[in-house]
């Protein structure tokens, strides 16, 4: 890993969607971006429109291509000033980051999840160096939801970069999720700028070597009506979006989750939506009861890795805490301390073969609770 450049906020990102790579690349101050792998470039434009205003670029690349090239270089110049004849911009500078995919043919993987860290960095990061401390490398970091503790602040989606930056370094693939507290505040309409989607929607599937993984977005926990929000979301209507979305994946005649090259399924989602909540929070049990179906008798997952809770555990099909016919094990893993911003408590999960290697580990790199999954 070469040293940040100081126009970088934080090093690069490379978060999977669909078959794709977004490169996210936050920065200080207004410059105009684009990447190169291989012999070809990828630019943060708007219909031909190199941006520059926003501080948060995002460059999508083909899957296959970066997982060829090993590699990208993220290359810029510095808007001196933008006019609308003559504009001046710096000359091009570079940086340089290797990459590893995901294996194809790879049995054991690596996975690091991080939920709910609620503006707080240092523990989140320090947590998920524990296969970097244990001598292994990690092939994925998860970002669940509730990375920030709100959206009233454009500030505080950095915390989303600074945790991606400091645990996987732009080497490896992250996958992120939206949580419930990223939907408040003056600036949640402008969160997909700065995280990744596809096309714009924040539910969607991935593949990773052997690893196929779908997205899926509960959005807000009370219902729309709830003075909490007061009148700002549709939530209810995402989700009638969603559910066709989820619908027809699960209907094609080939569905991608079908391919042979796959070993593992999993559901990345902010919300365990299968356990039964109490009034206010008790919405979309018709809705859930109906993802859940679809998942258990089409997708098959393996995991399901969950946050919101603050809690760490694993709870599977017909167990105490299965109200709505969970597709499979579900794997909580987050937890912090309200007095204590530098505790934190995530979820170092292995795959391997026919299960699981669950550990709830700290910031300190202990490991404080975890089991074995099985597979079915």
């Amino acid at each position: 890993m070469t040293r940040r450049p100081d126009i970088f906020a934080d090093l690069p990102t490379v978060y999977a969607v669909g078959k794709n790579y977004i490169i996210i690349v936050p920065v200080n101050e207004p410059c105009l971006m684009w990447v190169r792998v291989g012999d070809e470039e990828f630019y943060d434009d708007s219909n031909g429109i190199l941006r520059s205003a926003r501080l948060t670029h995002k460059m999508t690349v083909p899957m296959p291509l970066l997982d060829s090239s090993g590699g990208y270089t993220v290359l810029w110049r510095k808007m001196t000033e933008r006019k609308p004849y003559f504009s001046v911009a710096g000359d091009v500078e570079e940086y340089t980051s290797c990459f590893r995919p995901l294996d194809p043919k790879k049995e054991k993987i690596n996975i690091y999840h991080i939920a709910d860290a609620h503006n707080r960095v240092e523990g989140p990061v320090n947590a998920g160096l524990y296969f970097e401390r244990a001598g292994e490398q990690l092939d994925l970091l998860i970002l669940n939801g509730d990375i920030p503790n709100h959206s009233g602040d454009i500030a505080n989606f950095e915390a989303i970069h600074k945790i991606a930056a400091g645990v996987a370094h732009g080497e490896i693939p992250v996958v992120f999720s939206r949580g419930n507290h990223d939907m408040r505040g003056v600036c949640a309409e402008f969160i997909e700028d700065h995280t990744p989607t596809d096309g714009g929607v924040s539910y969607y599937t991935f593949r990773l070597g052997p690893v196929w993984g779908a997205v899926l977005d509960c959005a807000e926990d009370k219902p729309d009506s709830s003075d909490e929000y007061g009148h700002t979301v549709c939530c209810e209507n995402f989700r009638r979006r969603e559910t066709r979305w989820l619908e027809s994946l699960c209907g094609e005649a080939e569905p991608e989750f079908s391919d042979e090259g796959i070993k593992y399924r999993l559901v990345v989602v902010h919300n365990p939506f299968t356990e039964r909540r109490k009034p206010p929070f008790d919405i979309e049990e018709d809705t859930f009861t109906h993802w859940a179906e679809l998942l258990r008798e089409k997708v098959k997952p393996q995991l399901m890795i969950c946050g919101h809770v603050h809690r760490c555990y694993v709870s599977y099909p017909g167990g105490e805490r299965d109200a709505f016919g969970q597709p499979c094990p579900i794997v909580a893993a987050s937890r912090i301390v309200k007095d204590d911003p530098a505790f934190y408590v995530g979820g170092a999960i292995t795959l391997d073969g026919d299960h699981a290697e669950v550990r709830f580990t700290d910031n300190n790199g202990n490991v404080v609770g975890g089991e074995r999954v099985d597979f079915k």
